[in-house]
């Protein structure tokens, strides 16, 4: 009956979630409207105009800030339904200290969204400084990776120290790897990786978002599987507004995540993995996410090593658009491959 009452509640937890945020986007884009919270032009003014920049800002003008909406309503409801779920017949089950674990999904999600959001400011009203590769928008790469790594080594010595993970079930082998004090770095590399993947990715209308809610679905069986209630609903809200967000992010966007909610939502998806103990499935049910980091780096790695571009362009997404491909084929065949993954993901992550 317990089991029966979660999914009545995280299906309600859904429903509800995207009706608040369905209310809340439509004044919050004439918000960010009003504000000038939205994507610049970043070609070079003068000379050639690089080909991800012609295709960047043909988005030029559309408003930034769609994962601080879905982080504040998300982190809102959550804090105000939560302490009620026991008084609606859910009993509250978790390995782990659960207030610890909240601690953890809230310090994570709201944390890297501060970061992404300072990146957003500065690239939407600071001043571009002089780059490798021509005009740089946003934080310092290196300051923003450093800043990265510093969260993620919290996050990981929480979850070492407090909630004492450091093993990593290898399905298929059947082997169980131990890190000990070794789990700190390791914790943070996922996270830093993930966050840095996901941002990467948000690069096509639609594109991000659909993943991401199909890698929450998966996870959300994962987390049910795992008998971790307070994840269980976290996650539910967090579908729920992610839906009502993405029928404005599809093509032609209306609003984007912006790094806020990119940053943010890619290191939380790796803080899921790291709390479900589903490390390999996270690799695998966010496949696409390790492709498109994966087809960055291999492009710095051309232009290091051999002094030219492996791909037409980085990252494969935009590769496909640059061969020709209508962005919208590009997003739809992604989100089947992303379903193909997850089911993938999700059978690992039962053997």
């Amino acid at each position: 009956m317990d089991a029966q009452n979660t999914l009545t509640l995280a299906l309600g937890l859904i429903i509800f979630s995207f009706f608040i945020t369905s209310i809340l986007i439509i004044p919050f884009i004439n918000l960010l409207y009003k504000l000038k919270v939205t994507r610049r032009k970043e070609a070079p003014q003068k000379g050639k105009v690089p080909l991800f920049d012609k295709l960047h800002d043909l988005k030029a003008g559309t408003p930034v800030g769609g994962g601080i909406l879905i982080i504040f309503v998300v982190s809102a409801l959550f804090s105000l339904l939560f302490p009620f779920a026991s008084h609606m017949g859910v009993f509250i089950r978790s390995s782990f200290d659960f207030k610890i674990e909240i601690f953890i999904i809230f310090f994570t999600f709201i944390s890297f969204g501060l970061l992404g959001l300072s990146d957003d400011l500065i690239k939407i009203f600071g001043k571009p400084k002089k780059g490798s590769l021509g005009m740089w928008f946003g934080l310092k790469r290196k300051k923003k990776l450093l800043l990265q790594m510093l969260l993620g080594l919290f996050i990981g010595w929480v979850l070492y120290t407090r909630l004492g993970i450091d093993i990593v079930y290898i399905p298929l082998i059947d082997e169980t790897l131990k890190f000990g004090f070794w789990y700190i770095p390791f914790a943070a590399l996922v996270i830093v990786g993930f966050s840095n993947a996901f941002n990467i990715s948000d690069g096509l209308d639609g594109l991000a978002g659909g993943l991401l809610i199909i890698c929450l679905m998966a996870f959300t069986a994962i987390s049910a599987s795992s008998l971790d209630t307070s994840l269980s609903l976290f996650i539910s809200l967090w579908i729920g507004a992610l839906i009502a967000f993405l029928y404005f992010n599809i093509w032609p966007a209306r609003i984007f995540l912006g790094d806020a909610g990119s940053l943010s939502f890619g290191a939380m998806i790796s803080v899921i993995g790291l709390l479900t103990g589903s490390i390999v499935a996270l690799l695998v049910i966010g496949g696409l996410f390790v492709l498109e980091i994966g087809s960055s780096a291999l492009q710095i790695m051309g232009w290091k090593i051999f002094k030219k571009p492996i791909l037409p362009l980085a990252p494969i997404h935009h590769s496909f658009l640059a061969i020709g491909w209508e962005e919208p084929k590009i997003v739809m065949r992604a989100w089947l491959a992303g379903i193909i993954l997850a089911i993938f993901g999700l059978w690992l992550a039962t053997i």
